[in-house]
């Protein structure tokens, strides 16, 4: 595209008067990006448009697309990931936000993500001020030590996401969910950490095979 004049390249169009303003072949040809020798892309696209409409292009097969002059398999991907994004769109719904009110909810909502594996994970849930679950994040992975996990990237995560508390999750592969002096022992230093930041740590919760220990019901913390 840098073959048009600035003022007339798509790109630079959407960002000035918005994507509406666009025809369905500039649209395509932002997402394509390039073109083939002798033959830019907003040619390309207006091709594409001049054989088919847009209804008939989303249902298109890969196969039928790198038959179009300047589609390769790349582009060919390009066009119908854009769709199938479409088609997603048009079926999505808000899932209601998972509250959190006691330890067994954290193990409910955690478990299945973690319970293959096979290295130490240190995950960060953060919360809203509903208790409800923004996101959780993995901040390390291996064995717990004071040295390894640093409070900054715990509360990073948290500053990042807005959150009102956090609670810190991690495994014991070998199954047993009993914490270690170190887990203690780096658990109340995030805790410490946290009062300095205004963000409550709710609890931090030890996954073993199919069982969980939480700090805040042992009263470690």
């Amino acid at each position: 595209m840098r073959d048009l004049p600035a003022a007339e390249r798509p790109r630079e169009r959407l960002l000035k008067y918005g994507p509406e303003t666009l025809s369905d072949a500039e649209l395509l040809a932002i997402v394509l990006g390039s073109g083939m020798k002798g033959m830019n892309i907003i040619t390309i696209c207006r091709h594409i448009f001049t054989n088919m409409s847009l209804k008939k292009l989303s249902k298109t097969t890969s196969a039928e697309l790198t038959k179009i002059p300047g589609i390769g398999k790349s582009k060919a991907c390009q066009i119908i990931s854009v769709f199938e994004l479409s088609r997603r769109l048009e079926t999505y719904s808000e899932e209601p936000k998972k509250k959190i009110e006691e330890p067994a909810d954290i193990y409910r909502y955690i478990y299945p993500k973690i319970r293959e594996e096979k290295q130490e994970k240190f995950i960060v849930l953060c919360l809203d001020t509903k208790n409800q679950i923004i996101s959780d994040i993995t901040v390390f992975v291996g064995g717990l030590d004071c040295s390894i996990v640093q409070p900054r990237e715990i509360f990073k995560t948290a500053l990042l996401e807005s959150a009102a508390s956090i609670i810190l999750i991690h495994n014991h592969p070998s199954g047993d969910p009993e914490p270690s002096r170190e887990d203690i022992i780096v658990t109340n230093r995030i805790i410490e950490n946290g009062k300095l930041l205004g963000i409550r740590v709710w609890d931090h919760l030890i996954i073993g095979d199919g069982c969980y220990v939480s700090l805040k019901e042992k009263e470690y913390i």
